[in-house]
């Protein structure tokens, strides 16, 4: 049983999508996409893919995923603060010209995200073009690449999906990376590797849905991977296949100009010191004396951006506690430290440190 199975209660007949795996005995299921419940696993069962491909979506469950796609795109966009357009109002006399239509979407290769209930989304590569497409997908964390899956689209079609993720977890997307190379049989041009990583934000993520989106016919939110199409690469008609088995098999020579950098050596991971003080003057000497005066924003800007890195590295070497020095002042940083903190499921606990040396400006997190 994985993320995004359709599932049918054994105690009812109420059908829902699996939107987490809670724990081994555990999921929690979006019934119809109005509610999730947590249920155990002997509890559910999953509805088999021939069952639906046979005989279709039963009507509820149609009706659930068309109302997961508007309640789940109008709840993300106001977490987002999106504003959404008012429902138009009925006037008498002569009807109202009717609203502009939604540009159609042009030919090219698209990563789509839909709404399986409220708040899960599946991922998919939608091939709008009338060529071929060999693809890799996979996703990188914290600079960490991982392949996933490889597959051929056919031209006009959409790939299985090839992910769920929950809009609660936003922050903690991944980011996609995908490589695609389109090629057609018995065609005269051969183009060179489209590799696109696509790193979601709030705003442009938000405001990316699109309705009856091409191919996928349904509703999505859509981002473009091949803005800039593929380079064609210069050969002869006799040399073609076999410049054409050499990319496919990894084996083409590279060109100067698409060659990509090499990585950068992964650098030693420093543990911080045990007391990290988050004093401007402590942080960033030249900007303490810079003239203007760095604004109140920026400060706090700057000493939000030590903590994390400091937090992080002390989480990441084992460190068991740290204690950070924000001074006693207006509170302002403390509030945010302690804020931050509050939220952070790697923290034991956090309290102020040593007050007969710093008073209330120091606090003391203790890590797990």
């Amino acid at each position: 049983m994985n993320v995004g199975d359709r599932v049918r209660l054994l105690t009812g007949r109420e059908e829902g999508i699996v939107t987490r795996l809670l724990d081994n005995e555990l999921v929690e299921v979006a019934i119809d996409n109005d509610f999730t419940i947590p249920v155990l696993r002997r509890e559910v069962v999953v509805v088999a893919a021939e069952e639906t491909k046979t005989f279709g979506l039963s009507a509820s469950a149609a009706a659930a995923e068309k109302k997961a796609a508007s309640s789940g795109a109008s709840r993300a966009a106001k977490a987002a603060g999106v504003a959404q357009p008012a429902p138009a109002k009925k006037t008498e006399g002569p009807e109202a010209p009717a609203a502009p239509k939604a540009a159609p979407v042009q030919k090219g290769l698209y990563l789509a995200l839909t709404h399986q209930s409220p708040e899960l989304l599946s991922l998919h590569i939608i091939n709008h073009t009338d060529r071929d497409v060999l693809f890799t997908y996979g996703e990188e964390t914290a600079g960490q690449y991982r392949a996933l899956y490889a597959d051929k689209l056919k031209a006009k079609s959409v790939s299985a999906a090839l992910g769920h993720w929950h809009l609660k977890d936003f922050d903690k997307w991944p980011a996609p990376v995908m490589q695609l190379l389109p090629h057609l049989l018995n065609d005269t041009t051969a183009y060179e590797l489209l590799t696109k990583r696509v790193q979601f934000k709030a705003n442009s993520f938000y405001t990316s849905r699109q309705a009856n989106v091409p191919v996928l016919q349904r509703e999505a939110y859509l981002f473009q991977l091949d803005e800039k199409p593929a380079a064609p690469v210069a050969v002869a008609p006799e040399k073609l296949a076999e410049t054409l088995q050499q990319q496919l098999s990894g084996n083409a020579p590279a060109k100067p100009a698409a060659v990509a950098p090499a990585p950068e050596p992964a650098k030693a991971l420093v543990a911080p010191p045990h007391e990290v003080d988050l004093h401007l003057e402590a942080l960033d000497a030249e900007a303490a004396k810079a003239e203007p005066p760095l604004s109140n924003t920026a400060i706090l800007k700057l000493q939000l951006e030590a903590f994390e890195d400091t937090l992080s590295r002390a989480l990441a070497t084992n460190m068991h506690e740290i204690i950070y020095i924000h001074g006693s002042g207006n509170g302002t940083l403390r509030k945010e430290l302690h804020k931050l903190l509050s939220r952070n499921k790697d923290i034991k606990f956090f309290e102020d440190s040593q007050k007969e040396k710093f008073g209330y400006g120091a606090t003391l997190v203790r890590l797990k």
